[in-house]
């Protein structure tokens, strides 16, 4: 499945022999995720295909003469198209050579230095884990860290992610997962939107998944920590009598049975400056859901993360089908038989959508018919 990548922005700068170079603005999940030159992503290409070969997806390619408006604007959906591409493969992901680049890029965008640093990683009751990391440290390089001062098993990091998460006004929303390749260090630093901080909460939405874990003292003890910070938010929400049970087993401080409880999904706060659109099938009868809300990437992510294991199941329940889940096992390189029900999520395309502004504004005003 595609990243979430786009280049809604580009701007020309001036150069030191009195040209000028166009450098583009790349977000990730709609936060800005670093700003490269054509030449960089020319040169990272020529690396990726020294490894890769030639199953990557074609490259722009370079112009001799002096581009035009309507040119640079087709040379930016090219690069944008191609980072979407080039990133749905998960050993690109994985390689040196993409996380190399992508950790320059970030720590250069924002010109931070690659040095010691301490890092504060809050849990889901509102106690942090305090780690001295590299600002150069990938998210899953913190996530290793952190597990081993929580003394979570190695084999079930897979299970838990780091979140962008925002405190304000007593109000805690999570604003986006952050890619194992990410710099939590950076996205903290350089984050436009207030009040940041970095969580640590569960990276699966399978309930069955559950019993998975209860064999592990720390990821029991996450588990039950972020139950009842979801229940406290009123993210999920418990019946009665699964609220009274979960009182009951607090009393008990029975935590395996606490984290066990089936509950509705959370309640969201609807709004017009994003929306997710997928499609879903079954029998043959295709349907669009359209979803308005900020929080529409993140929704994606999980929605992507919810058909992955999905398809996982099935997976496993028939041995006839094959399929790569890099979280569990990065060793796999399988592929998938395309099933006859499917499921996909899509975001509209950035022409449409984008309302182009000073500087790096991304997102304006949505307004799209309904369908």
């Amino acid at each position: 499945m595609k990243t979430h990548f786009c280049i809604p922005v580009s701007q020309q700068r001036p150069d030191a022999l009195g040209g000028r170079y166009v450098l583009y603005s790349v977000y990730l999940d709609g936060s800005l995720f670093c700003r490269v030159r054509y030449s960089q992503l020319h040169r990272w290409n020529e690396q990726l295909r020294r490894v890769f070969g030639n199953c990557l997806p074609p490259f722009p390619p370079k112009y001799y003469l002096a581009m035009t408006t309507s040119m640079a604007d087709k040379r930016r959906d090219q690069l944008e198209q191609y980072l979407q591409d080039v990133t749905a493969d998960p050993n690109v992901l994985r390689s040196d050579v993409f996380v190399e680049f992508v950790k320059l890029a970030q720590l250069n965008t924002f010109n931070i230095t690659a040095d010691k640093a301490f890092l504060d990683v809050f849990l889901p009751d509102g106690r942090s884990i305090n780690v001295e990391i590299l600002t150069s440290a990938t998210a899953e390089r913190v996530l290793e860290v952190v597990s081993y001062k929580l003394r979570l098993s190695r084999e079930l990091l897979g299970y838990f992610g780091l979140f962008l998460i925002r405190f304000h006004e007593g109000i805690l929303s999570v604003v986006k997962k952050l890619a194992e390749f990410e710099l939590p260090y950076v996205s903290l630093q350089s984050s436009e939107v207030e009040n940041c901080k970095i969580g640590l909460r569960k990276w699966y939405m399978d309930p069955a998944l559950d019993s998975v874990l209860m064999d592990c003292g720390a990821a029991v003890e996450l588990l039950y920590m972020q139950a009842v910070q979801d229940i406290e938010k009123e993210w999920i929400k418990p019946t009665q009598a699964q609220r009274q049970e979960l009182e009951a087993l607090q009393k008990e401080n029975n935590r395996t049975k606490g984290t066990l409880l089936d509950t509705d999904g959370p309640q969201r706060t609807l709004n017009q400056n994003l929306e997710l659109r997928f499609q879903y099938s079954k029998d043959s009868c295709w349907q669009w859901f359209v979803i308005y809300t900020k929080q529409a990437f993140l929704l994606s992510s999980c929605l992507k993360k919810m058909i992955s294991e999905k398809t996982a199941k099935l997976a496993a329940e028939s041995p006839e089908m094959q399929i790569e889940v890099p979280e569990r096992s990065k060793s796999k390189k399988d592929h998938v038989r395309q099933s006859k029900q499917k499921e996909y999520s899509s975001f509209l395309s950035r022409k449409s959508k984008i309302n182009r502004a000073e500087g790096d504004c991304v997102f304006g005003t949505i307004k799209e018919e309904d369908l």
